[in-house]
């Protein structure tokens, strides 16, 4: 896969962020100096030491983000950032920060040298962009899920990560779950027999009509929202709550396969975990939905899908219409649901106790938590860079697989389909200048 060469931001002095804001216009990311705590040096921190955090897209689901940062022992929210303003204003009071501490452009807040780590939860279009260019700034990322809108970009985030040591957490909060280790680990230990397949219930997609262009509203930064996406018309349901979620989660230029990716990607992760395949993906993948036939929204909705394993092991892949929400993992002497929790048959399977030498998995109590106790120890958080982009990869596989309607071979090491040009080229995206990776 084609690596990407990446422009970054020079780090300003504290003093002049503005003036180098403003004079840098509308350029993207430029060129910067590595600080030595990007690099993994000078950084050990004792447990006592506060740990400051930026908040990055104050929308609805920084909501649960933030509060779960904020209740961790020594976290202070020192800074937001969102390009609607009404958004950011209520952050800003609600943890009592000044005037200063509130910016619309999320290159002034990674520029200050009094923040430690930031939480990235805008659309997905902007994850990669806003996640490379803070790494680069020296601060450590917990980044909404997915991790990436294409498997390129997230290539180059997991690359980006492990070149600067950063600490990088992914929101698949499912993975600190209790039910889901366990779960896994009577999985992987074999408490179910040898694994034959595991079948996955996913929330579906969703359509609306036609949506007329509107104003822009004077208190939105419709350009900066848009960043390295194409220019389009603005219309309320593009950028704002439309049924009860942002509609950006259904239209591909921001969110390329959808709810498939959007929500898929925390089922995708267990199922994998459980494999032992959470740094892979399959082997090939073959799928079919269907797709709003008009309207502002283009991205599937209901769909079946399938993938296959190295070790023979098929996940089948469905909406909830058609199986329960959840991961099932079926083996020869029965099987493990999960979704957070843990159900079984038979049920005798729940006594089962690890005997000495059965695989253990990483046990997390709390996601943010982790990933704050993470930014101190500098140990890698329970779902990492590589992890978050093998879950998501998987995820957006499936989206090309529904899209092409064929069956496809995929090399999950070398990560391109081997024999399927056109699929290799929904595999990244162009970025709108100059915002470019």
């Amino acid at each position: 896969m084609q690596r990407m060469e990446k422009e970054i931001m020079r780090t300003p002095s504290r003093g002049s962020r503005r003036a180098f804001l403003k004079a840098a216009g509308a350029t993207a990311l430029a060129p910067m100096l590595v600080p030595s705590r990007a690099l993994g040096l000078g950084r050990e921190m004792a447990p006592s030491n506060r740990i400051s955090v930026g908040l990055i897209g104050c929308g609805g689901r920084m909501n649960g983000v933030a509060a779960a940062l904020a209740r961790v022992p020594g976290v202070e929210i020192r800074a937001v950032c969102d390009v609607y303003d009404p958004n950011r204003e209520r952050f800003r009071k609600q943890y009592k920060l000044g005037k200063d501490d509130s910016v619309r452009d999320f290159r002034e807040l990674i520029a200050r040298d009094d923040i430690d780590a930031v939480a990235i939860a805008s659309p997905d279009h902007w994850h990669v962009p806003q996640s490379i260019a803070a790494i680069r700034a020296g601060k450590d990322v917990y980044c909404e899920k997915p991790l990436s809108n294409t498997i390129a970009e997230g290539r180059a985030l997991a690359d980006t990560v492990a070149r600067y040591g950063a600490i990088f957490q992914h929101g698949t909060q499912l993975h600190s779950a209790s039910g889901t280790r366990r779960a896994c680990e009577l999985v992987r230990n074999g408490y179910v027999g040898e694994l034959k397949q595991i079948i996955i219930g996913s929330p579906p997609g969703r359509g609306t009509g036609v949506q007329a262009e509107a104003p822009i509203p004077k208190e939105l930064d419709y350009d900066l929202w848009l960043g390295p996406a194409p220019v389009a018309p603005f219309t309320p349901a593009r950028v704002f709550r439309h049924g009860g979620l942002p509609g950006w989660y259904f239209i591909s230029d921001y969110s390329k396969s959808g709810w498939l990716a959007g929500f898929g990607v925390h089922d995708i992760d267990i199922a994998q975990w459980g494999m032992g395949l959470e740094r892979s993906g399959p082997v090939s993948v073959e799928g079919r939905g269907v797709y709003p036939q008009q309207g502002l929204f283009d991205t599937i909705m209901t769909f079946r899908i399938e993938f296959t394993y190295a070790n023979g092991v098929k996940i089948v892949m469905t909406d909830t219409g058609q199986n329960r929400h959840g991961v099932k993992f079926i083996g020869e002497d029965g099987w493990v649901f999960t979704r957070g929790g843990i159900e079984a048959e038979p049920r005798s399977i729940l006594g089962q106790s690890l005997k000495a030498g059965d695989t253990r998995l990483y046990r997390s109590p709390d996601h943010a938590q982790n990933f704050i106790d993470c930014v101190r120890s500098r140990r890698q958080t329970i779902t990492p860079a590589e992890i978050a982009h093998r879950a998501t990869s998987t995820a957006l596989l499936s989206g090309i697989a529904c899209k092409l309607e064929r069956p496809l071979r995929w090399d999950p090491e070398a990560e391109i389909f081997p024999e399927a040009q056109d699929a290799n080229r929904l595999l990244s995206c162009a970025l709108r200048a100059p915002w470019v990776l």
